[in-house]
């Protein structure tokens, strides 16, 4: 059969050259109606007058002219919205109403010019908030050097302090954006292991309580893991990263005064855990869309990428287990923010 396809390709396109669908299917029934005169001539040898073979070739020019109305406009409109996206236009769309190719081409056009629009838009975004959450390290970190090579400020441990919590920042910030192109790429994968899950938690924990030292949180951290040997199947590098998105997350919009707590359950052979703070929580409309791309969310506050749940989803995900925003008991008259993540026996 692909031979055959391939002898298929090899043939002549006499018709090619041509620039109008219409005369080519003009042309196509004048073809096959000229090689039946011809077959009748020579076998035989018997014509109709010539006033009736010219107004057959009319009827069959103005039957194809009227028949192909609408089938070449989808395409000229797929040349004019093709040509404006040249131009960073991805508004246009076409026509699509007929079942055959044509109109299947149009559906897919359409489809292909709604994903261009949202990766266009993501593209803004993303310079957009990169160009934002570079400026504040960037200019804290300048402001702090130049007080320090003016003299105005002595380079003791609070100010060396401060100059390596914007440094930090903006390293978090290309991992982050290293971690997005791998995600892009598919470039990663993972290297499952039998992880303990409290060492795991302490140590999330204690990078957590020194990010709120540093940035001035009055946040704590309460953890609550049961039974204290439960362990998971897991990649320990990608769900630290999860667990210290999370935290970040929970620890920058907590109330001032209150407790991020971290709880982990058993689940069968998997592990559920959940990360909750006392803050305005997150409405139900909001609650899948915090985890796309530079998505804060309008409760966001204290900075932050977008991108920290859209890579926990990831790597949740690539675990085989779930990520979501779910409801629980209020705190102190607070709805607060209940993110679960639940990841099954073996990844």
């Amino acid at each position: 059969m692909s031979r055959l396809a391939a002898l298929v390709d090899l043939l002549p396109r006499p018709l090619d050259p041509l620039r109008s669908i219409k005369l080519k299917i003009s042309i196509l029934l004048l073809g096959s109606g000229a090689a039946g005169i011809v077959y009748l001539w020579l076998q035989y040898r018997w014509l109709p007058p010539v006033s009736i073979t010219l107004v057959a070739i009319a009827i069959v020019l103005l039957t194809a002219q009227v028949l192909a109305h609408g089938m070449t406009r989808p395409l000229r409109e797929m040349t004019a919205a093709a040509m404006a996206m040249a131009q960073g236009d991805y508004t246009r769309r076409v026509r699509a109403t007929s079942k055959d190719e044509v109109g299947q081409l149009a559906t897919a056009f359409n489809r292909m010019a709604t994903d261009l629009a949202a990766a266009d838009q993501q593209r803004r975004e993303l310079i957009a908030n990169v160009s934002h959450e570079l400026r504040t390290p960037i200019a804290a970190l300048q402001a702090v050097l130049e007080n320090v090579a003016d003299g105005v400020a002595e380079p003791d441990p609070a100010t060396l302090r401060t100059a390596l919590a914007q440094t930090e920042r903006l390293g978090a910030l290309v991992g982050e954006l290293l971690d997005l192109s791998r995600i892009d790429a598919g470039a990663l994968t993972l290297r499952p292991e039998l992880v303990p899950l409290v060492p795991m938690l302490d140590q999330a924990v204690a990078e957590a309580r020194v990010a709120a030292d540093v940035t001035g949180r009055d946040v704590g951290f309460r953890l609550d893991v049961r039974p204290d040997d439960l362990a998971v199947q897991a990649d320990p590098i990608r769900l630290h990263q999860v667990v210290v998105n999370l935290l970040d997350n929970a620890a920058r919009h907590a109330p001032p005064g209150t407790d991020v707590h971290v709880v982990g359950r058993r689940q069968g052979g998997g592990l559920v855990l959940e990360v909750r703070d006392e803050g305005p929580g997150i409405a139900p409309d909001e609650r899948d869309r915090v985890f796309h791309r530079f998505t804060r969310g309008e409760r966001a506050v204290g900075g932050g990428t977008g991108l920290g749940l859209a890579i926990a989803r990831w790597v949740v995900d690539l675990h085989g287990g779930r990520i979501a925003v779910v409801d629980g008991p209020a705190t102190n008259g607070r709805p607060g923010c209940r993110i679960r993540v639940t990841l099954p026996a073996r990844s």
